[in-house]
């Protein structure tokens, strides 16, 4: 792939662009502590790449033993979005992945907008990524809050992209990167190739086994772009 091809690249949040040391766990424990009265070990019952609607339906069954209504689950999102600006700010786990700060701006130099697509709903994408400061970089996104399957986030997060380029972004102009098989089947459902980074809790031959059309320990080593 050359580079003036790619007109785009898509970043996943968590465990691509930076961890947050277990803040989300950390705000939705909160938050159905405040609305339910009950202890919601999110790791126990989510995998890394799901949507946040999918984590808020989820914990409500594992957690309550019951589904929650959408009513529930819309107050149980705004309640995880109240606390999680603080669960952020005070996780000492916090960290942008290596070679995310010098590589985000040379693909801005070089003249590729940069996009999300992640499960965060898109209130808590802006909050995670602001303790970086890596909001500047990032001009479009589709995020959780667009649907709960990954594969129609990244079309939406496409969609923005066609409008915020004046349609430049023809086929084979964007590429997305993740670091889980999610983020790689979502890419290709979307129809787009999709780079596999090691960063987060699946390895790179976990990643290659889930398709990625480039594997990387991290974006410091060789990134196609």
């Amino acid at each position: 792939m050359s580079s003036p091809q790619i007109r785009a690249v898509l970043f996943d949040i968590d465990g691509t662009l930076l961890v947050t040391g277990g803040a989300g766990g950390a705000a939705w424990q909160r938050a159905f502590e405040e609305l339910h009265g009950v202890e919601a070990e999110i790791a126990e019952h989510t995998d890394a790449g799901m949507t946040d609607p999918e984590i808020v339906k989820i914990v409500f069954r594992e957690a309550i033993g019951r589904e929650g209504t959408l009513e529930e689950r819309a107050k149980a999102i705004g309640c995880y979005l109240k606390h999680l600006p603080e669960a952020v700010a005070e996780s000492g786990g916090y960290r942008v992945m290596p070679g995310i700060e010098q590589l985000l701006p040379r693909l801005i130099e070089g003249g590729v907008l940069l996009g999300l697509v992640t499960g965060n709903v898109e209130a808590a994408a802006h909050i995670k990524l602001s303790r970086g400061r890596l909001n500047r970089f990032f001009s479009f996104g589709g995020y959780g809050s667009d649907s709960a399957d990954r594969t129609e986030v990244t079309k939406a997060a496409l969609r923005r992209g066609e409008l915020v380029s004046g349609g430049a972004l023809a086929d084979g102009a964007c590429i997305s990167v993740g670091d889980t098989p999610r983020d790689v089947s979502a890419g290709h459902g979307a129809g787009i190739e999709v780079v596999g980074v090691a960063t987060g809790s699946y390895s790179i031959d976990e990643l290659r086994t889930g398709g990625a059309d480039f594997v990387l320990s991290s974006v410091e080593e060789g990134f196609p772009v």
